[in-house]
C-alpha cells in the first residue's frame, strides 16, 4: 500500500491537517505536503481546504470509504491469522444521553462490570452532543439517524414515539380525533423538538406549535405531560412504563414520529479498538433485544 494513502484516511478521520500529524508524529506541514504529492500523483483533488479546517471532495470521499474498508479487512485477517485473544480490560470511556443513559445504561453497569471485573469504566450523561475524539471517549451511545462517516455504529434498538398525554389532561380538554385538532391543544417540548414530523403509513405530516413550557429538558417534559399540562411526542423506552400503568394514555394512534430515528453505539474507526468497546455493545444490544419498550423488534447490526 502507498505509504502516504494511511496518512490521508487519517486527516480524512480527523479533519485536519494538525490533528492528523499529532496523532502520526509528522508535523503538520509534511502531513501537508505528502497528501499534496499523493493527489498529484492520483491526478485528482481529495480534499477541500481551510484556514481551519478540511474536508473530503467527492473523489476523496469514494477513496476514504474504500481504503476504510480494506484496512478494516486487512486488521481482521490479521487477528484470524495470528488467533489473538484480547480479554476485556482497562478504561472505558461512555457517553450517553442524560434520560436514556439513566433509564437504561446505568441499570446495566453493574451486572456488565460483574461480567467484565478488569473494565475500569467512566459514564458520562449529556444531552449536548458529544464529540468522541475530543472528549476521547472510547463509545457513545445515541439516539440519531445520521452516522458521521469517521464513525463505527451499531444499531442496538429500535426508537418507536407516539404522542400521549396523562388521563386528566384528556378529561379536561378531550382527545384529539384529527391531527389538525392539535392546532386546538398544549404541546408539550423540549427546546428544538417542534415542529414535529408525524406518519401514519405513508402519510407524513408537519405540526408546528410552541411548547406550552419551555424547558431544554426531555426529562422535564415527560413529567409535565404525566402532571397533566399537555401532550408530548415521546419515545417508548422514556414513557412504556407509564402507558402500562394508565399515568399516560395513547394519542391520536396510527400518528407517530418516523422511524428512521434508532438507538446506536458508536465509536471511532480504525483498527485496535478496546476489546472492552466490542463487550460493551454487545451487552447493551443483547439486554435491549429483550426490552419491552423496543417493539419494533430485536436490534439489528
Amino acid at each position: 500500500m502507498d505509504a502516504d494513502l494511511p496518512l490521508f484516511v487519517k486527516v480524512a478521520e480527523l479533519g485536519s491537517f494538525s490533528a492528523a500529524g499529532q496523532a502520526l508524529g509528522i508535523s503538520a506541514a509534511m502531513m501537508s505536503k505528502r497528501i499534496m504529492r499523493l493527489e498529484a500523483r492520483l491526478g485528482a483533488r481529495l480534499l477541500h481546504r481551510t484556514t481551519r479546517k478540511v474536508a473530503l471532495t467527492d473523489t476523496g470521499a469514494q477513496l476514504f470509504h474504500e481504503l476504510t474498508a480494506i484496512m478494516e479487512a486487512l486488521t481482521a485477517a490479521e487477528q484470524r491469522v495470528t488467533n489473538r485473544t484480547r480479554l476485556p480490560s482497562g478504561p472505558l470511556r461512555v457517553a450517553a444521553p442524560t434520560s436514556f443513559g439513566r433509564l437504561h445504561v446505568a441499570p446495566l453497569i453493574g451486572p456488565f462490570l460483574a461480567a467484565y471485573p478488569r473494565v475500569q469504566l467512566h459514564l458520562r450523561l449529556s444531552d449536548a452532543y458529544v464529540d468522541l475524539l475530543d472528549g476521547r471517549f472510547d463509545v457513545a451511545v445515541r439516539v440519531t439517524s445520521a452516522i458521521p462517516p469517521n464513525l463505527q455504529a451499531r444499531r442496538l434498538a429500535a426508537n418507536r414515539r407516539i404522542l400521549c398525554a396523562s388521563p386528566a389532561y384528556l378529561a379536561a380538554y378531550g382527545a384529539p380525533r384529527h391531527l389538525q385538532d392539535l392546532a386546538e391543544h398544549r404541546l408539550l417540548a423540549a427546546d428544538g423538538q417542534l415542529p414535529w414530523q408525524l406518519v401514519f403509513g405513508t402519510r407524513r405530516k408537519t405540526v408546528e406549535g410552541t411548547s406550552f413550557v419551555r424547558t431544554n429538558s426531555s426529562e422535564i417534559v415527560r413529567e409535565l405531560a404525566t402532571s397533566g399540562l399537555g401532550i408530548a411526542l415521546r419515545s417508548l423506552w422514556d414513557v412504556q412504563d407509564l402507558l402500562n400503568d394508565g399515568r399516560l394514555h395513547p394519542v391520536l394512534p396510527g400518528w407517530e414520529g418516523p422511524a428512521d430515528l434508532a438507538i446506536y453505539a458508536v465509536h471511532p474507526k480504525g483498527p485496535g479498538q478496546p476489546a472492552a468497546v466490542q463487550a460493551f455493545t454487545d451487552f447493551l444490544r443483547d439486554a435491549f433485544a429483550h426490552a419491552h419498550w423496543n417493539e419494533n423488534g430485536s436490534a439489528r447490526q
